[in-house]
């Protein structure tokens, strides 16, 4: 089994049940939809972790549908921003500790406002990155909300 991460321990002090699911990692594959597919999970409760930077707010996260893009303006709304743009792929890591496909909404190097797109409440566990390339954690998505502190938003647009 793969070692705990960081995402994975912060669950563990918090007494907040998940199931941890491996997959194997291609690099032309990172997209949800795929990750989905590999975990045995619908796209639609497979959650993506995208980093962005607001004109007012500086960084803030938004977590989002695999099957869907995130809608900037919604976003821009939801953090009380006029402006919000996703920071550079070379700047993801330096901001969270985290790689391009391996984001968690748990536990990055520093706390930044997420942003939890509300349809994960319509599923009864989601999966979002375990902090590193080729492992998921499923939990219930209040449980999600809770560990990190997220605010419920409709964040989404459907993919173009």
């Amino acid at each position: 089994m793969a070692a705990k991460t960081i995402a994975a321990r912060m669950l563990d002090q918090l007494k907040i049940p998940y199931e941890l699911r491996a997959y194997e990692v291609n690099e032309d594959e990172l997209d949800a939809i795929t990750v989905a597919r590999k975990v045995n999970m619908p796209p639609e409760a497979t959650f993506k972790t995208l980093v962005a930077r607001g004109d007012k707010t500086g960084v803030v996260m938004a977590c989002i549908p695999g099957n869907v893009e995130l809608d900037l303006k919604k976003f821009a709304s939801a953090t009380g921003n006029k402006k919000v743009e996703l920071v550079a792929v070379k700047e993801i890591q330096s901001l969270t500790g985290y790689i391009r496909g391996g984001v968690s909404p748990l536990g990055s190097k520093k706390k930044y406002p997420l942003y939890l797109d509300h349809s994960a409440l319509d599923h009864e566990r989601v999966s979002v990155s375990a902090g590193q390339r080729g492992l998921q954690m499923i939990l219930a998505p209040l449980d999600l909300q809770q560990a990190t502190a997220a605010s419920l938003a409709d964040l989404a647009k459907p993919l173009s």
